[in-house]
């Protein structure tokens, strides 16, 4: 307990960490490099079963562990702004819509679902949940309910719960969501292993 209470809290603080010096410039520059990550995975497309596997979701999670609640929030956040003036950063976009109009339809519920996650997901690594497989499975499992939830009532309330809204919006994603978890919980873990054995911490 005293190794983790000295330690860096996110993988961003033990790679680069910040004072009151570079505070603006680093936070700055991380949080447009998720954004970066965010548009690339977004539009990622992987061949799985049922659907394609999108990353767009596992970005979201590992920005929230790696930076934090904080900084994570505000890369989403500024994320959802980009989208909003009409940047074609999410998945679908252009072909489907630009803008508030493309954010108001179907994949509202998610994006709003997106905060909700990476808060979720940064407080928990704040507190150490990263660290292993099975606490990071745990965050990465909340952070999925996270999103899901007002996915879900999103897709309720815009097309009527006479549809069905689980087949639609949940039922054709839980496998690929549980590799990308998996995969979270390797990479995590591993990021940490190696950043302290190049630090020279234990």
């Amino acid at each position: 307990m005293a190794n983790l209470l000295s330690a860096p809290a996110t993988l961003a603080a033990a790679v680069w960490s910040q004072d009151k010096s570079n505070a603006v410039l680093r936070n700055t520059v991380l949080a447009i490099a998720g954004t970066m990550v965010l548009w690339l995975s977004a539009k990622i497309q992987i061949p799985f079963y049922p659907v394609p596997l999108n990353l767009g979701t596992l970005a979201v999670l590992l920005i929230g562990a790696a930076y934090g609640w904080r900084l994570g929030l505000a890369t989403v956040a500024l994320y959802l702004a980009q989208g909003a003036a009409g940047l074609p950063v999410f998945a679908g976009t252009p072909e489907k819509g630009l803008g508030l109009a493309y954010m108001l339809g179907g994949t509202g519920g998610y994006l709003v679902g997106f905060l909700l996650a990476v808060a979720a997901v940064g407080w928990l690594a704040e507190r150490g949940f990263d660290r292993n497989f099975f606490t990071t499975a745990v965050a990465m499992l909340i952070g999925n309910a996270l999103i899901y939830i007002p996915g879900l009532l999103w897709l309720g309330a815009l097309f009527g719960w006479d549809k069905p809204i689980l087949e639609w919006g949940l039922y054709p994603f839980i496998y690929g969501d549980l590799t990308k978890l998996a995969l979270a919980a390797a990479i995590l873990p591993g990021a940490w292993f190696l950043v302290n054995k190049i630090k020279g911490r234990k």
